[in-house]
């Protein structure tokens, strides 16, 4: 059954709440024609990405100060100066000098890294934006065009993968946000978890797990013992092996919340990571306002490099991201800001200590970088300097 919402959770207004409910019965009629019962995976996909009418595609503001919740490109153009850094590494070392991002969010990232790839005099010759929502299209040429016009002939929208990549490819806070799978073993019998109508109102449902790829990945991922419960992402894998295979010279920079896994499915975690984001509060709801709350899940990093080594990749590294910005230079990056008294400065300092601090986003975040062909030691470049964790994944 759905839990109440939050005390502390601000109300949506009324027009938000009728776009909530249009939401809410676009998945019952689903869950109708599936004789009552769609997969966890399918509800997400609904609740965010349904034409029309899903979280990231329906036009409300969701990054940044008045949206939902702050990426790391939102807080600080720091965090693009300091990558810039990594990508300059890159694209010397591609066939073509090219940067695709995907899911570009409000377009700071890429209007931040366009000023600072060619203030170092690496400008890419493209810059490739894939992105499925038609308002966010627009709000992320807006975006460049007003920080970055000199850079916006460079920039091509995509609403599909090219069929070959050279050069840097970009998923900052991706894969966290591609529906996963809920995966339950109790009492040694699989479940997949999964949604129904009760009523008037959405709630929770579980059916047997038929043996398959779903219940092969839960048995070789989760403990070996105990009532366990947790998300099972193989479309987030599709999705890098899929890439992986498009790349013909370059890297994938994945940078997320996420875990090796080994971290990702320890028993101190037996109910799952999935998370609901409403107006900087974080909440625990997944069927709370549907179409106007995001959900998210940590990424199994040591899924994702395994997907990239199926096509062909190599792991040029893994790190937090505190260690991958120090390596690319933040704190010289802040350092250029000006008089260290000054407001700017003082803001810029706050911004850059939660993006490096362990308990914000410096450890819960991690970088995983995956290379095309080469030298490994080569590859890595100046992110990947301090810290390296593959050993972990």
């Amino acid at each position: 059954m759905r839990s109440p919402a939050p005390a502390t959770l601000p109300e949506p207004e009324p027009g938000a709440r009728e776009h909530s409910a249009r939401v809410v019965q676009a998945i019952r009629a689903e869950i109708e024609r599936a004789d009552g019962f769609i997969t966890f995976a399918r509800y997400m996909q609904l609740a965010l990405y349904a034409p029309g009418l899903g979280y990231y595609v329906a036009g409300a503001r969701k990054f940044g100060a008045a949206g939902d919740f702050v990426t790391a490109p939102e807080l600080t153009p720091l965090f693009a100066r300091a990558l810039a850094a990594q990508i300059e590494h890159v694209l010397a070392a591609s066939a073509k000098r090219a940067v695709l991002e995907l899911g570009a969010g409000s377009g700071a990232l890429a209007s931040d890294l366009l000023d600072a790839l060619s203030a170092r005099g690496a400008l890419p010759e493209h810059y490739k934006i894939l992105e499925v929502s038609p308002e966010l299209r627009e709000r992320q040429r807006a975006r460049v065009a007003r920080r970055a016009a000199a850079h916006l002939p460079q920039v091509k929208w995509l609403t599909e993968l090219p069929a070959a990549i050279d050069g840097a490819v970009l998923l900052n806070e991706v894969l966290d946000a591609v529906p996963p799978h809920l995966i339950a073993r109790r009492n040694d019998t699989w479940y997949e978890r999964g949604v129904t109508w009760e009523g008037d109102r959405l709630g929770w449902s579980e059916r047997p797990l038929e043996e398959g790829r779903l219940r092969d990945l839960a048995t070789a991922r989760f403990p070996p013992a105990g009532d366990f419960l947790s998300e099972v992402n193989p479309a987030a894998e599709r999705l890098v092996e899929d890439l992986g295979r498009r790349l013909r010279s370059g890297v994938l920079i994945i940078c997320d919340y996420g875990f090796p896994q080994r971290e990702l499915y320890h028993q101190q975690r037996s109910d799952g990571t999935l998370m609901g984001h409403y107006l900087h509060h974080a909440h625990a709801d997944p069927f709370l306002w549907p179409g106007l709350s995001d959900l998210t899940a940590h990424v199994d990093f040591t899924a994702i490099a395994a997907a990239g080594e199926r096509a062909g990749l190599t792991v040029a590294g893994y790190t937090s991201q505190a260690a991958f910005l120090l390596g690319c230079g933040i704190l010289d990056r802040l350092r250029e800001t000006g008089d260290p008294t000054s407001l700017a400065y003082l803001r810029a300092a706050s911004a850059v200590q939660t993006l490096l601090s362990p308990a914000e986003m410096g450890e819960l975040c991690k970088v995983l970088v995956l290379s095309r062909t080469g030298n490994r030691s080569n590859l890595a470049g100046p992110g990947l300097g301090l810290g390296d964790r593959s050993q972990r994944l």
